[in-house]
């Protein structure tokens, strides 16, 4: 019995550290946004534990998962630590945001530290985190204008030919680079993507050649020829794209002296 009351104390003292620890807390206003696209004029997430909607959180300290509950009367966000008769209201996000004023500490917690739904329904607006993605995004862009200022008029066409299709092939010189820049813009992890693979510009030289009548493609498009005497240069594999099948044979030994037989005729 006796070293039971000695261990006692030691136990409520390194329970003292750590909430002193987990209260290490800005008091600040705080805004969270549902994450994605969506803006509906009003989400609700749960606020409460219940049998169809589990919100419940694992204590590492504890060892257990802990009910969680909003109330507007209580201090802390876990059940087993509220006491007496609970006001609880929902958690509606208006327009996609929902700002959280300094006064209301439980539910910033609740929505900060706890809730099942944070960085999955709804994310906290965090002005440091925002700028870096802003300037990564920033980064990204400038190095996509500068690689489309610098491409030449092929891998130009090739990679508009992704987004825009045949038309390109109509397109000046002029309007090839002018949409190419407000692409690179527009999506620049994207476009960086298409200039680094290499399958697009081959993929485009395959269809210029077509379209010059080089290369001949079968109506089922399971077989490209020679255009001038029908003779056959490959068969598309099953449920593949003709074009895609033919930048990877182009990659071959016969493929590339096919290759540098078409270029010459581009020539």
């Amino acid at each position: 019995m006796e070293t039971k009351e000695k261990k006692k104390p030691e136990v409520k003292k390194t329970e003292v550290k750590k909430e002193i620890k987990k209260d290490a807390w800005e008091i600040k206003d705080r805004n969270y946004y549902l994450v994605g696209d969506k803006e509906p004029l009003s989400y609700t997430i749960s606020s409460r534990h219940t049998r169809r909607r589990s919100l419940v959180w694992f204590d590492k300290d504890k060892g257990y998962e802990r009910e969680l509950r909003y109330a507007t009367n209580q201090k802390s966000v876990f059940v087993d630590e509220q006491e007496g008769p609970c006001t609880l209201k929902h958690i509606v996000f208006e327009n996609g945001v929902l700002n959280v004023p300094k006064e209301k500490t439980a539910l910033q917690k609740l929505l900060s530290l706890y809730h099942p739904l944070r960085n999955k329904i709804y994310a906290e607006y965090d002005s440091i985190e925002e700028a870096k993605d802003d300037l990564e995004y920033i980064e990204l862009e400038v190095e996509a204008l500068n690689a489309a200022m610098s491409m030449d008029i092929d891998q130009s066409e090739a990679i508009l030919r992704v987004e825009q299709g045949s038309r390109v092939s109509k397109m000046s010189s002029k309007e090839l680079k002018r949409d190419l820049i407000l692409f690179a813009r527009e999506n620049p992890s994207l476009f960086i993507d298409l200039a680094n693979d290499e399958n697009v510009t081959l993929r485009n030289f395959g269809i210029r050649a077509t379209e010059a009548n080089i290369l001949g493609l079968s109506q089922d498009q399971r077989t490209f020829t020679w255009a001038s005497n029908s003779r056959k240069l490959m068969n598309v594999p099953f449920d593949e794209n003709p074009y895609s099948a033919l930048a990877a044979w182009f990659k071959t030994d016969e493929g590339v002296e096919v290759y540098k037989s078409i270029e010459k005729k581009f020539k």
